[in-house]
């Protein structure tokens, strides 16, 4: 299947963000981070907890525009970009359905949407308020309203963290079903090695703060042969080359 995010790769060149203390004193949380992500390729930024992968987001997704260096995006005649956070961000006073089509244009706010919520088992959750939802189902509405605009570039921060494990697996193999239908490009950060093995093609590896890049793992084995033991071999092999990660 083709791909269909951006036809240009995702690059990113951050030479330095710097932020201000309480005490206002300059504290560095990206000094050096660089890396690419080809078209159609599902990344994932590895690093320690407070390193810089979430500053590095909201740099992408032009919240935060206070930095030194480039970034090169999608154009919007190639696509939208669609992102995913820790934190669901449902609006209250909206069903489940109705917080999904807000994110698409208004002229396409009718489209059919009953492949996506079906393959994300959320067909009878649909008329639910964010309260009536578990957070795992919170999770899934979030995915569902970024697939839905059927972006050139998706963003994923950490969806399933704070998930009991059974629950972030069940959904880590959603995300692969529904993002291998279309596989647009994809950007997620984590922290969790087994999770990021077990998703993507390319892992940019990243130091602690501030965040620069130590490398890229290359992760060529196809997601189906990709059994615990073939993991345990991924796992040592990223160990053997990134030996200040374990």
């Amino acid at each position: 299947m083709r791909p269909v995010g951006a036809d240009t790769p995702l690059k990113v060149d951050i030479a330095e963000k710097t932020f201000r203390s309480a005490q206002g004193l300059p504290v560095a949380a990206i000094r050096g981070l660089s890396f690419e992500v080809p078209q159609g390729e599902f990344a994932c930024m590895l690093g320690p907890s407070g390193c810089g992968k979430t500053t590095t987001v909201r740099i992408l997704l032009g919240l935060d525009r206070e930095f030194t260096g480039t970034f090169q995006l999608p154009t919007p005649s190639e696509g939208r970009v669609a992102a995913a956070f820790q934190e669901p961000t449902l609006l209250p006073w909206r069903t489940l359905e109705q917080n999904v089509r807000l994110a698409l244009p208004h002229e396409r706010r009718d489209r059919d949407l009953e492949g996506l919520f079906e393959s994300l088992g959320l067909t009878a959750m649909r008329s639910l308020y964010p309260s009536e939802l578990s957070l795992g189902l919170a999770r899934r509405a979030a995915l569902a309203r970024a697939f839905a605009v059927d972006p050139a570039i998706l963003f994923l921060d950490e969806p399933f963290v704070s998930l009991d494990e059974r629950t972030a697996q069940r959904l880590r193999h959603l995300l692969l079903a529904i993002w291998s239908g279309k596989p647009t490009t994809a950007l997620m950060v984590t922290h969790n090695l087994r999770e990021a093995l077990m998703l993507s093609d390319r892992i940019i590896v990243l130091s602690s703060r501030p965040a620069r890049t130590l490398g890229t793992f290359f992760v060529r084995l196809p997601r189906s042969r990709r059994s615990p033991q073939a993991m345990n071999d991924l796992e040592r092999s990223f160990h053997a080359e990134f030996p200040e990660m374990a």
